[in-house]
Parts: C-alpha cells; sequence; structure tokens
C-alpha cells in the first residue's frame, strides 16, 4: 500500500523530456570519459601488445552505448511508453547527427543486432556491449596467441570491458523511482 502512496508523490515528466534526458546523458558520459576509455582499451595488461583504439574516434562507442541503452528500454518503461521514448530519442539522435531518423533507426537496430549475434544465446545487453567493443575495435589483434586464435575475448580481458561498459548504461531504475513518465 505504503509503495502506491509514494508513487503518487513522484515528480512528473514528459516523455519527450526522458528521450532527451536520456541523448543528453549518454552524449555527456561519452563525451567527457572516451579518451580514458581508449587508454584503458589500449593499455590493458591482458593484450601482448598496445591497442590502437583512437581517443578522438568514439563514433563506435557512442552507438554501442546508445544501442545497448536503448535496447534496455524495454526493462523499465510500460509498453507502449518506452516505444514512444525510443521514437522520440530516435528523432533527437537523428537531428544530433544530421541524419533522418530511418538511418538513425537503421544504424541502432544493426548494432542490435550485432549484440546479438556476438553474444548468442546469452541476452545479456551489458555483455553484449563488452564484446560489440572488443569486435569494434579489432582488440582480438593484440591478445595472446591462444585467445586470438579462437577469435574470442580473453576472459578476463571481457571481465574488464564490462566494468568500463558498466559506467555507461543509464540507471533507469533510479529515474523511475523518483519520476513519474506521463504522455
Amino acid at each position: 500500500m505504503a509503495l502506491g502512496i509514494t508513487s503518487l508523490f513522484r515528480k512528473k515528466v514528459a516523455e519527450e523530456k526522458v528521450a532527451e534526458l536520456f541523448v543528453n546523458t549518454i552524449f555527456n558520459a561519452v563525451d567527457t570519459s572516451f579518451i580514458e576509455v581508449a587508454e584503458l582499451l589500449n593499455n590493458d595488461i591482458n593484450l601482448v601488445s598496445q591497442a590502437q583504439v583512437d581517443p578522438e574516434n568514439q563514433d563506435d562507442f557512442l552507438m554501442i552505448v546508445i544501442a545497448g541503452n536503448f535496447y534496455l528500454l524495454d526493462d523499465y518503461f510500460f509498453e507502449g511508453q518506452e516505444d514512444r521514448i525510443r521514437e522520440l530519442t530516435i528523432e533527437k539522435l537523428a537531428a544530433s547527427y544530421n541524419v533522418d531518423t530511418v538511418t538513425m533507426r537503421t544504424a541502432i537496430d544493426s548494432m542490435i543486432a550485432l549484440f546479438k549475434k556476438l553474444n548468442y544465446p546469452s541476452k545479456n545487453t551489458h555483455y553484449a556491449m563488452s564484446r560489440a567493443v572488443f569486435r569494434k575495435y579489432k582488440l582480438n589483434d593484440y591478445q595472446k596467441e591462444y585467445f586470438k586464435n579462437l577469435n574470442t575475448p580473453d576472459p578476463i580481458l571481457l571481465k574488464n570491458i564490462d566494468e568500463i561498459m558498466e559506467q555507461f548504461i543509464v540507471k533507469w531504475d533510479t529515474f523511475t523511482d523518483k519520476y513519474r513518465i506521463t504522455d
């Protein structure tokens, strides 16, 4: 009963504002952190030689973060609501990238398809994001011969990437505890 009463006093926020917050949060997180992410990947002790992740080229990483968080919306919003937030977010992302919404939707869907392929049969989005980083930044080229020949991430390397990616997953549970989403 107390949960119902508490939910009445949460602040209201429009879906449009949620989409704007989503885009701004992700862009800000990646913009302010990617140089450090590149450094961590380049200097991971589980690699036999230094990776060549360009700290100025965050595009793939940004798309991985966007798609991963996009995919997680279903876990935190009501059916229909997540679709509207998704569409509003695509509009804002398309405007940011100066592309049409179809192009943006296709780019996100392609990344999600890569997640599913790289992480099959698991459905853990967080791990899929880590595997996508491994693939997009060609980290296999810098691994120990054993894992390189298997074309699979060294489990310790993957755990390190998982820890990095954890920092880029939007904490929607905290948000939805404080706010009630409206149309």
